[in-house]
């Protein structure tokens, strides 16, 4: 006989394999592909949330810490991030320069499609973890600590981690601020 506790991490495994999946095959402006994901699970999570709680204490940012203790309740957790690499287009100006080339001369201000492309890809991803019912929460300050700890590699600018849990209660929700 199985237990769900005996399961549980493997399923939630499975899901964040099909989220990736979601994530990947989602639209992209131009279909340029500028991701790169990686599913966490216990040590890598443990180092984000050490980051995080570093973050949050360094800073002043008590968000970081609730997050940090947050995420040591998720067995796997699913990160998704973006390199920033404009399109190409003659016209659009939507980061603020007259166009692609223009922007290309500030390699760290993100293009829009990324970002918003990256949006389209996570919304695909947490439809999933729906989907299965799957708890789980979208967690920029988690992103941040993977950026910083080089997880996601030098040329991913822009970050967020999906937590996922199954309990009987979603710990990613109602939590202090």
């Amino acid at each position: 006989m199985l237990s769900e506790h005996h399961i549980r991490n493997d399923a939630l495994r499975r899901i964040a394999i099909q989220m990736m999946i979601a994530a990947r095959t989602a639209p992209k402006g131009r279909g340029a592909d500028t991701f790169i994901f990686y599913i966490a699970e216990e040590k890598d999570i443990k180092k984000i949330s050490d980051r995080m709680r570093s973050i949050g204490q360094q800073q002043d940012l008590p968000a970081f810490v609730r997050d940090a203790e947050n995420i040591l309740m998720a067995p796997v957790m699913l990160l998704l991030g973006t390199m920033i690499k404009p399109l190409g287009l003659k016209k659009c100006g939507m980061c603020g320069f007259a166009n692609c080339a223009e922007k290309d001369k500030h390699k760290n201000i993100p293009c829009v499609f990324n970002t918003g492309d990256l949006g389209i890809a996570i919304g695909s991803a947490v439809s999933v973890a729906a989907d299965h019912r799957a708890d789980n929460r979208v967690m920029y300050t988690a992103g941040q600590a993977a950026l910083e700890l080089g997880l996601l590699g030098s040329d991913v600018k822009i970050a967020y981690a999906i937590a996922l849990t199954a309990m009987s209660k979603n710990p990613f929700f109602d939590r202090p601020l």
